[in-house]
Parts: C-alpha cells; sequence; structure tokens
C-alpha cells in the first residue's frame, strides 16, 4: 500500500517547494494537484461534495506549474494530477505539458483525469456539459497517440487533428499511467478503452470492490491485463482538518494499492502539523 497526499495548490496553501519535500522526507510516495482553472460567479452547478464551495476551488495555482515546481525539489516524489479537467484544455497543449513534466520529473507523473461537474465552467471553455464524456473521450484517445506515435493523428467528432510531429515523448513508455476520477455504470467502458486505473472517491461510490469486479471484467473483455489495473481511493479535499480514522480504515478496505490523504489549503506550519499526524497513522497501519 502506497499513501500520497491529494490537495488544491492554492496561493493561501504551503506552497509546492514547501510541501512536497515535506513529503519525501516523511516516506509519503506521491502529491497530487487538484485543479480548477476559475470558477464562474453564477454557481448554476450545486457543488458534488454538498454544502457552499471552499474558496480553495478559485484560489488554485495552474496545476502542471505546481506540479513542476514539486518536481524540481524532489527526487522520488510521484506527481499526480487529482485531476485533471480534460475538457477545459486543448488536447495538444496537454499532451505537450503531461509529456514535458513526465520527462523532466525522471518518469514520476500520474496522469489523473476527469471530465467536470461544473456545467458553466466548461461552457466557459466551449464544451456542453452533454458532451463533456463524447470530448474527455476523443481529446484523451488523441492524447494517447501524441505520446505514443512518431506521427501522430486522430479524427473525431469533437478533435480532429491532421498528421504531425510532437515531442519529447514521456518517459514513461506510452506515456504515464492515466487514473479515471469518476464512477458511473459507463466507467468500466471508458477506462478499459483509454485509462490504465481507477481514483474513486471513498464514501461517494457505495460499492468499491463491487466496482472493482466491473472494471477488471471489462478490461478483460478488451485483451487488457486487469491485474494491472492501479487503484487509487481518496477522500475530498474539504476544509476540515485531517481525517477521520474510521474513514482511513475504510479506505484501505477497498482493495486499492495508493490511498490519498486530504490536505486542506492551510498554510505551511499547520500543514507540516497534518503530515506529521498522518504518518504516524501511516507507520501504525504499516505496523
Amino acid at each position: 500500500m502506497d499513501f500520497g497526499v491529494v490537495c488544491f495548490p492554492t496561493d493561501t496553501s504551503i506552497e509546492p517547494q514547501d510541501l512536497a519535500p515535506a513529503l519525501e522526507a516523511r516516506g509519503f510516495e506521491s502529491l497530487f494537484y487538484a485543479e480548477h482553472t476559475h470558477i464562474p460567479t453564477s454557481r448554476r452547478s450545486p457543488f458534488v461534495g454538498g454544502g457552499e464551495l471552499p474558496a480553495m476551488y478559485w484560489h488554485s495555482h495552474d496545476q502542471f506549474v505546481a506540479l513542476s515546481i514539486a518536481a524540481a525539489t524532489t527526487r522520488a516524489l510521484k506527481l499526480g494530477t487529482g485531476v485533471t479537467l480534460v475538457t477545459e484544455h486543448d488536447p495538444i497543449n496537454l499532451a505537450k505539458a503531461a509529456a514535458s513534466l513526465d520527462r523532466l520529473s525522471g518518469g514520476r507523473l500520474l496522469f489523473g483525469i476527469g471530465a467536470g461537474w461544473n456545467a458553466e465552467e466548461m461552457e466557459d471553455h466551449g464544451v456542453a456539459f452533454a458532451d463533456r464524456w463524447k470530448v474527455t473521450r476523443e481529446r484523451m484517445l488523441a492524447i494517447r497517440s501524441i505520446w505514443r506515435d512518431d506521427v501522430p493523428e486522430y479524427h473525431g467528432q469533437f478533435v480532429d487533428l491532421p498528421p504531425m510531429w510532437c515531442w519529447p515523448k514521456p518517459l514513461q513508455a506510452g506515456g504515464p499511467p492515466v487514473l479515471m476520477g469518476a464512477y458511473s455504470k459507463w466507467v468500466p467502458a471508458r477506462i478499459a478503452e483509454y485509462c490504465d486505473g481507477w481514483m474513486p472517491i471513498e464514501g461517494l461510490i457505495d460499492d468499491i470492490p463491487g466496482a472493482l469486479v466491473d472494471i477488471r471484467a471489462a478490461m478483460q473483455a478488451r485483451g487488457r491485463d486487469p491485474s494491472r489495473l492501479d487503484v487509487t481511493v481518496l477522500a475530498e479535499v474539504r476544509a476540515q482538518r485531517g481525517l477521520d480514522p474510521a474513514r482511513l480504515e475504510r479506505m484501505l478496505a477497498t482493495g486499492a494499492n495508493r490511498v490519498l490523504l486530504p490536505l486542506a489549503d492551510f498554510p505551511r506550519d499547520e500543514a507540516l502539523a497534518i503530515l506529521d499526524e498522518y504518518a504516524e497513522a501511516i507507520a501504525r497501519v504499516n505496523g
């Protein structure tokens, strides 16, 4: 079992050049940064987590810039996107950013993806809410071609890319692992087609082990090895401090190979104190 942290890299919280080395020094495997490019003030879309939307959602640095700072200040810490909202990115630019980070970090990127829940936010990027998963699929298939092929191209309804040259390629062969940060009845087929792993939020999905059976069956039906599925379970980032021990126990029981603990937008000293508490809890888990 590997342990990491998931948080927003905001202008009010501990900075990547402080957080990343602190995680590595305490034995954490990974740092996952979330993203939102902006939050429309209309607030038409209700917060998927319920209640008021925390300000950290519209105070975030650019995800890839923050992860680049984390990469430059560590040697082995894995760098995750938790998640990248594919509906808010040009696929050529996103493929380039991810490949560059993976290569310059020594192959440390874990590429978590999602389509997003805020309809007006993705509309500002030219994507209709009803089309979000069709757009995500085509962009990811195009991105994987850009990562993999010497002369990539892709032709679909929403993405139409003629043959091109686009280097550098990611250091990880074929590209970094792609982790799906969503769940519905359609997700097993989506993971089987263009992802390498799954990132469920504990508490928002009733039966994670049962869903894993469906995902692995979908992978096997596509001729992919289900034993290679990366399963990363996380708790959503909330404003409160720390994590309920009972929830940690539930996360450990899901069958995941990676657990991501949440860190709200706390300043440096408070964030480091929470990391110490997490490290003690992990030491107890590991015996």
